[in-house]
C-alpha cells in the first residue's frame, strides 16, 4: 500500500510556499530525512499561487515522495490563509508548521515532538509549542523590525512569547481550527491560543540564512500592517469570557459518579 493512502498519520507538517522554486525540493528532502523512521507523518505543502517554477518542482517531488501532498490556491491569499488551508486538509491530529524559505531547520521538528510528548502528558488543555529564533540570520533591518514588533505585541497582548513570527510551531489541529480566523493570523497565534485558555511554550530553535530566492516581507508588511491587526486581537481578548461548565447528573436510584469539568470560552 502507498504511504500516501496509509493509516491516519500521527503528525502533519504544513508548509505554506509562494515563489520558492529553488527551496521546495531541498526543504522537502530535509523534512523527510528528519522524520523518516521516527514519526508517522505526512507533509502538506500549500502553494499560494506561485508565479515561478514552484508548481512544477512540487509535482516532480510528489513522484519521489509518497508522503507529500500538494494543495494549490488559484489566487494569492497570503501566508495565514495558506496555513489555514494546510491545517484544514491535515489528516493527523497534531500539526507542525514551518516556513517554505528554508530558514527554519526541519531537524528541530523531532525536538519539538519530544517536548510535546512531555508537556502533553500533563494534560492541561490546549497547548502550542512556538519556535524561538534566539540567534537569527537576517539583515539588521529585519531583526530590528521583528524586535520592535515582538516587543509591542508582547507588551500589549501579554503573550509571553519572545518570537511570535517564527514559522516553526506545533499544535493540535483542533486547537487551530477553534481560533478566530483573519488575515495575518499567523503573527498572533500564541496570543489567540492563550485567549482560548491554552498554554504556549517557547522552544529555542535554529535559524539559517536565506540562500535561495528572495524575502516576501519587509518593514511595511511586517510592522506597520500589524498595528491594525494588533488592535483587532486586543479587541478579541477583551471580549473573551472563560467559564467552567458542569453537566448536571441525572438522578438515579444509585448515585452516579460526578461528571467531569471542562473550561470553555463563553
Amino acid at each position: 500500500m502507498s504511504l500516501a493512502i496509509a493509516a491516519v498519520p500521527t503528525l502533519t507538517v504544513v508548509v505554506p510556499v509562494h515563489d520558492e522554486q529553488d527551496n521546495v525540493e531541498p526543504l522537502l528532502a530535509e523534512i523527510h530525512a528528519a522524520l523518516e523512521g521516527r514519526i508517522d507523518f505526512e507533509v502538506v505543502v500549500v502553494d499560494d499561487a506561485s508565479d515561478d517554477g514552484t508548481p512544477e518542482r512540487l509535482i516532480g517531488a510528489m513522484a519521489r515522495l509518497p508522503r507529500l501532498r500538494v494543495l494549490r490556491h488559484r489566487q494569492n491569499c497570503g501566508q495565514s490563509t495558506a496555513l489555514a488551508t494546510g491545517v484544514r486538509h491535515a489528516r493527523a491530529p497534531l500539526v507542525a508548521t514551518l516556513d517554505g524559505d528554508g530558514q527554519n531547520d526541519p531537524a528541530d521538528i523531532p525536538r519539538l515532538w519530544e517536548r510535546w510528548q512531555a508537556e502533553a502528558a500533563a494534560d492541561h488543555g490546549a497547548l502550542m509549542l512556538a519556535g524561538w529564533r534566539a540567534r537569527r540570520h537576517d539583515s539588521w533591518l529585519r531583526r530590528l523590525s521583528s524586535r520592535l514588533a515582538n516587543g509591542v505585541r508582547g507588551r500589549l497582548l501579554g503573550d509571553g512569547t519572545p518570537d511570535t513570527g517564527c514559522g516553526l510551531k506545533m499544535f493540535e489541529r483542533a486547537t487551530f481550527l477553534a481560533l478566530p480566523f483573519f488575515d495575518h493570523l499567523h503573527r498572533f497565534l500564541p496570543a489567540l491560543v492563550l485567549r482560548q485558555g491554552g498554554r504556549v511554550i517557547s522552544v529555542p530553535v535554529g535559524h539559517r540564512p536565506r540562500t535561495r530566492g528572495r524575502s516576501h516581507y519587509g518593514v511595511a508588511n511586517r510592522l506597520w500592517v500589524g498595528i491594525v491587526d494588533l488592535a483587532g486581537v486586543m479587541w478579541l481578548r477583551r471580549r473573551m469570557r472563560m467559564t467552567t461548565v458542569e453537566e448536571v447528573a441525572r438522578l438515579r436510584a444509585t448515585a452516579a459518579p460526578a461528571a467531569p469539568r471542562e473550561r470553555i470560552a463563553a
